[in-house]
């Protein structure tokens, strides 16, 4: 199980850059989802004229569910520059992954309780470490997806694309090196060193 808390409302409207699609994801608020805020941020989002479209609905890390829910919104989709999802984790990593092309931004930070997480394919991980990264990856999980979870950027020991620790896996920051190409968002590499706050990640409590 998981809470999902909503970022700073600073935080999230400086991220916002052109239009914005919106994605609500309400699989798991029966533990715990920020509906009321969030509802209200988005109605002053939607009177600013920059969202294109919302959606609110359930397990978004489920691909192929959330395929056919967001078919009907293609127009939208394509109009927005940016997809603002408010999830866990592995619901903005499954967003990112459906729309490769476009900037794919979370709206809230994870943190972990004793349970199941979603319907996720077992492929997409979140850590629910309370310090969401995914803003500045390109919606790929530095802490999952690299063997190390390192947060700025990549060791230097991968030979071949594939990680030094498991030469089956291959390194996460090179996935994110080619997503954020692919976005043309090169540009978030060059922000401050991050410095993880290991007090939000329950694992270490």
């Amino acid at each position: 199980m998981l809470i999902t808390e909503l970022k700073a409302k600073e935080t999230i409207l400086s991220l916002i850059k052109g239009k914005v699609f919106i994605i609500n994801c309400h699989g798991c608020k029966e533990i715990s989802f920020p509906e009321k805020e969030a509802e209200e941020l988005q109605k002053e989002l939607i009177v600013s004229g920059n969202v294109t479209g919302v959606i609110t609905t359930d397990y978004i890390c489920n691909p192929d569910n959330l395929k056919l829910r967001l078919e009907k919104y293609t127009a939208e989709i394509e109009a927005a520059d940016m997809v603002l999802v408010f999830s866990c984790g592995v619901g903005v990593q499954t967003v990112a992954d459906l729309f490769p092309c476009k900037r794919v931004c979370a709206g809230c930070d994870t943190y972990a309780l004793p349970g199941f997480q979603g319907v996720t394919p077992l492929e997409v991980d979140c850590k629910q470490c309370g310090e969401c990264y995914l803003n500045l990856t390109g919606g790929i999980c530095p802490i999952t997806a690299c063997s190390k979870s390192l947060v700025n950027g990549q060791c230097g020991g991968a030979k071949n694309g594939k990680c030094e620790v498991d030469p089956n896996m291959e390194c996460g920051w090179e996935r994110i090196i080619r997503r954020l190409t692919q976005i043309g968002r090169l540009d978030v590499l060059k922000c401050p060193v991050q410095v993880r706050n290991y007090a939000t990640d329950d694992e270490v409590k």
